[in-house]
């Protein structure tokens, strides 16, 4: 007879690891992952700079075309997302930002329970995982698994970024996850010590591999989830195919569902939850009809600023040739340079409107940035700003493109859907061209090569807009949590599916808003919540 588990989790992405440690090591249950990448990563993204090395590439990514989109002018943009136990910690550029404040206490309003899932709720979570290298105060925690640093080798171009920024009258601040977000500074980053080394702690290696040889933790990868099992309303397993074989996997208490915000919406729909039409329309029994699955997408995305400097700056050629090798060697003997930084070192956090709340992130990556559909840049001496918007009010969905389960979902990433969503991005691009004025940059810059200088009509720019804008890597909501009252939830506010007993979802599919910033740590904080209220309620 086939092993039966406390809990089975549908997916090893951030969250999933960490509510699996908890679940084993806090409260003493037995634990199934089951991730449809492989267990572990090339062994050069564990360096800082790895990661950018497969950025274009499938062994750890699954590339999902999102549908054309009429206000792109025809486009689908591509967004990636993590395949490979550890999830997005295990191929992401490591940035570690929480959002702010005022995102948690409105999932708290919005579920209207009080304090439930307010930021005073969440900021014990996300300070005992964290083991940060530089702060020890109210806001951060040192005992965790997660090492959290910040770059040990700043370049010049980032240097010029934080004088300009503050020449603009933008404030420096050095803990975007401290008592306020606004400002300029260098960001903080899942990566540090690792033995002699610095190197990228990901979900697996600070969660689970301290397990390895409890007998109450058992992983498998490779392995594609087709169906989650219910019987009488309530979920007793899953199905999944692994080497060609279906094998199915009962969970003595709960499944779990933490597929990430695509693949978890479709996993739902395949196993009969969602918008009964919808799943009649692919010859999919209904087991439960709930419309608000798939819907309420979300995902931060950004446009560019690019322009040229006259000399040599930047990571431009440092990973070609001989500066690759050198470099190798510094960060192999010494522990230093271009190597234990992502390259992505610092951001500017603002409001275009002039509001105290950030509505942009401004991220400089220190050279000629190129994304698959920017082809008219060149690999050069540069800089790029990317205006990332926080708080998108267009909404996407998730659906299925067949009941095939080996077919990916169809997204609708629905990027620019609210015009307001595009004047804040515009505006932020002026914002960026003031950097490019301003000293210490205006000296060294050559020239703006995009848009480019001739642009200056909002017409052309929200063209230009349209043609550009790409994902931050963040989809989030598919599945989002809410109240009672409210028709499209899908979960409670303790994660249940509304519906059907004995299943949740801790991953940001859950997010009803999304936060402003990097969704890797609110990841890892939602699912040492959902253990906490799944042992709780056990």
């Amino acid at each position: 007879m086939a092993k039966a588990y406390d809990f089975i989790i549908a997916g090893g992405g951030s969250s999933a690891c960490v509510a699996a440690m908890r679940l084993v090591r806090d409260y003493g249950f037995s634990v199934l992952i089951i991730e449809r990448g492989p267990r572990d990563i090339a062994k050069l993204m564990a360096f800082p700079a790895g990661y950018m090395k497969y950025l274009a590439r499938d062994d750890f990514l699954e590339m999902h075309s999102t549908t054309a989109q009429p206000q792109l002018g025809g486009r689908g943009p591509i967004v990636p997302v993590a395949k490979a136990l550890g999830g997005g910690s295990a191929v992401n550029a490591m940035v570690y930002m929480r959002g702010q404040k005022e995102d948690y206490d409105h999932w708290a309003a919005h579920l209207g329970n009080g304090t439930e899932w307010s930021y005073g709720d969440m900021l014990p979570h996300f300070k005992e995982i964290e083991g940060n290298a530089r702060f020890n105060d109210q806001y951060h925690g040192i005992a965790g698994n997660l090492r959290v640093s910040e770059p040990r080798h700043i370049c010049d171009t980032t240097q010029d970024f934080l004088l300009a920024a503050q020449g603009l009258g933008h404030p420096y601040n050095p803990d975007f996850n401290g008592v306020r977000q606004n400002g300029v500074g260098i960001m903080q980053h899942t990566y540090g010590l690792w033995g002699k080394k610095t190197e990228r702690s990901d979900a697996k290696k600070a969660f689970l591999d301290p397990l390895a040889g409890d007998e109450r933790l058992d992983i498998i990868t490779e392995a594609r989830i087709d169906r989650i099992l219910i019987e009488n309303g309530r979920a007793t397993g899953v199905s999944y195919m692994k080497n060609g074989q279906s094998h199915t996997v009962r969970a003595l208490r709960e499944v779990l569902v933490a597929a990430g915000t695509y693949n978890s919406a479709k996993l739902m729909m395949l196993s009969g939850i969602g918008p009964a039409d919808h799943l009649r329309a692919h010859g999919i029994d209904v087991i439960l009809d709930l419309p608000g699955v798939g819907a309420n997408l979300q995902d931060h995305h950004e446009v560019p600023v690019i322009a040229t400097t006259k000399a040599k700056s930047g990571y431009f050629g440092e990973d070609k040739g001989w500066p690759m090798f050198r470099n190798g060697l510094q960060y192999l003997l010494f522990n230093s340079g271009p190597v234990t930084t992502t390259g992505i070192e610092a951001c500017l956090f603002y409001d275009p409107d002039g509001g105290a709340r950030p509505t942009i992130q401004l991220y400089c990556a220190p050279i000629v940035y190129l994304d698959r559909d920017v082809s008219s840049a060149k690999p050069t001496h540069g800089v790029t700003f990317t205006s990332c918007l926080l708080r998108p009010k267009a909404r996407g969905s998730v659906k299925l493109r067949s009941a095939n389960p080996a077919d990916q979902p169809l997204v609708d990433c629905n990027f620019f859907g609210d015009p307001d969503d595009l004047r804040l991005t515009l505006a932020s691009l002026k914002v960026a061209r003031q950097l490019l004025e301003t000293e210490p940059f205006k000296s060294k810059i050559a020239d703006e090569i995009l848009p480019g200088r001739a642009m200056q009509d909002d017409e052309a720019l929200a063209k230009f807009a349209g043609q550009t804008v790409k994902t931050n890597y963040h989809p989030s909501g598919s599945l989002r949590m809410g109240p009672s009252n409210d028709p499209m939830s899908v979960v409670d506010e303790r994660l249940r599916v509304r519906g059907i007993d004995g299943l949740r979802v801790i991953d940001c599919s859950i997010i009803p808003f999304i936060p402003s910033g990097n969704t890797n740590a609110p990841a890892m904080a939602i699912g040492s919540k959902a253990a906490h209220m799944i042992a709780a309620d056990a």
